[in-house]
């Protein structure tokens, strides 16, 4: 965690903010505290990524976010809050889970044994299952949306990019081109469920490599070869 600027809110909603955990693509996260003391990850998206706040658009995105809090599970990270900011950004609170992202866990230690390979997999791919069945499609699964505490993984983030798309008056490509299916690559509207289980298998296939199943120089070279190019599987034990 790193302390808040002077450009940080010292509250969100009726949390306190205590700190900064990070800033992704998609907006800033800080940890925040509620009245009764229970920890929350705040995430508030980026006034880049939405169109003009317009009330239809805001509807849409309270939509999304509606089903996106009826997602229930032991491996995801429960959406326990949202609402509009100060600066009227949406920001949605999720349980907080102190733990590193699997991405954290590769950069630090190397790829991981088949073993917790297996381990992760059947965590995420339960997450998953919990996420469908709420009519959700999580369409940024990677593995820095992956956190791994000692009892099993977290998945984080879920259905976020469906909610800002939602808003977006142009549908460009969200998610991250390395870890996404080509059907999304094409057309971001067209991610399903089975867009999900392919970005488990490219999320997998760094786990126990130590890189993504694409890669290029650029996010449009990794595009390129997402839709054109078989991925690369080199190093995968049997």
């Amino acid at each position: 965690m790193e302390p808040l600027t002077s450009g940080d809110p010292s509250r969100i909603g009726t949390y306190q903010l205590l700190g900064r955990l990070g800033v992704g693509g998609m907006g800033r996260v800080y940890l925040g505290q509620s009245q009764s003391h229970r920890l929350v990850a705040i995430k508030v998206i980026k006034s880049d990524l939405l169109a003009e706040a317009a009330d239809h658009l805001r509807a849409r995105f309270d939509r999304e976010i509606a089903a996106i809090r009826k997602v229930s599970g032991f491996y995801t990270a429960a959406v326990v809050d949202s609402g509009v900011d100060d600066a009227g950004l949406p920001w949605l609170a999720t349980a907080y889970v102190p733990a590193p992202s699997l991405a954290q866990i590769v950069a630090a230690g190397g790829p991981l044994p088949v073993q917790t390979v297996q381990w992760l997999a059947a965590g995420i791919a339960e997450a998953l299952i919990s996420i469908h069945a709420a009519g959700v499609v999580h369409r940024d699964l990677k593995p820095s949306n992956v956190l791994v505490a000692s009892d099993g993984p977290r998945v984080i983030d879920f259905g976020i990019a469906r909610a800002i798309d939602d808003t977006r008056i142009t549908h460009g490509v969200l998610g991250t081109p390395a870890f996404m299916s080509p059907e999304q690559a094409i057309d971001t509207r067209k991610a399903g469920a089975a867009s999900d289980v392919f970005s488990l298998g490219s999320t997998l296939v760094y786990a126990v490599t130590g890189r993504a199943p694409y890669h290029g120089s650029s996010p449009a070279n990794i595009l390129l070869r997402l839709v054109s190019a078989e991925p690369d599987l080199t190093g995968i034990p049997p």
